[in-house]
């Protein structure tokens, strides 16, 4: 009985004090995840959690290394609002993934970044073919930043009174990596020999030669070779 009073009294003291702590550290633990404000919170958690189950911990050195722990990270982050090249020392730059409609590979690798994460981060920011992007800032938080291309902005058709057409399919990888992405031609309803014709009219001769394609939503296919300009169809 007298150990589950015990473990009751350091649970409730480390829940509060990491709230306190939490709040005093700022909402920028929550909206800016970083990679100091990730380990912060790891950290901040591990020693809570190490307080309330380890018994040979006691409270006070506990709640020592917890309020020690905040104290170091609200210095850091005071000296990265006072420091531009600390600020970028702890939580690093922008990185341009996509420059003039151009996918960068080497800074998609220095990112540990392939084609599916590109992708995913794309249709995050309701941008569903990479043929649609100027740039693409990958922010240091994990997050990115599309700047659509001029005639890709958003005015609406019915603003234009344009007469609507029917979408032939939803844009879909074919080729990532020079690889081909055999099912997708597969729900397609698509074969080899016609993606190598597609390529082919883009003045491509060979897969290989290809870092990434894309079927567009009017049949076209869109084109990025490897180290060169893209192309469409």
């Amino acid at each position: 009985m007298e150990t589950m009073w015990q473990t009751s009294l350091r649970t409730i003291l480390g829940f509060f004090i990491l709230l306190l702590l939490t709040r005093i550290l700022g909402k920028k633990q929550l909206s800016q995840m970083t990679f100091f404000t990730y380990i912060t919170g790891i950290a901040l958690g591990n020693i809570a959690g190490d307080m309330v189950v380890h018994k040979d911990i006691k409270l006070i050195d506990g709640i020592t290394g917890l309020s020690l722990w905040a104290i170091l990270a609200l210095g850091i982050e005071t000296l990265s609002l006072k420091s531009s090249k600390a600020r970028i020392l702890l939580d690093g730059e922008p990185t341009i993934i996509i420059k003039n409609g151009k996918i960068l590979e080497k800074a998609m690798a220095s990112n540990k970044l392939n084609m599916d994460d590109l992708s995913m981060l794309l249709r995050d920011k309701n941008v569903f073919s990479v043929r649609e992007v100027e740039y693409a800032i990958l922010e240091p938080n994990g997050k990115l930043s599309v700047l659509k291309k001029q005639e890709e902005e958003n005015v609406t058709k019915k603003d234009l009174q344009i007469p609507l057409s029917q979408r032939l399919y939803i844009p879909m990888e074919l080729i990532v990596d020079g690889k081909i992405v055999t099912r997708n031609l597969k729900e397609l309803n698509l074969n080899l020999e016609w993606l190598e014709n597609q390529i082919k009219l883009c003045g491509v001769h060979s897969v290989e030669e290809v870092f990434f394609a894309e079927l567009q939503s009017d049949g076209s296919v869109y084109v990025d070779k490897k180290t060169d300009k893209p192309i469409l169809n």
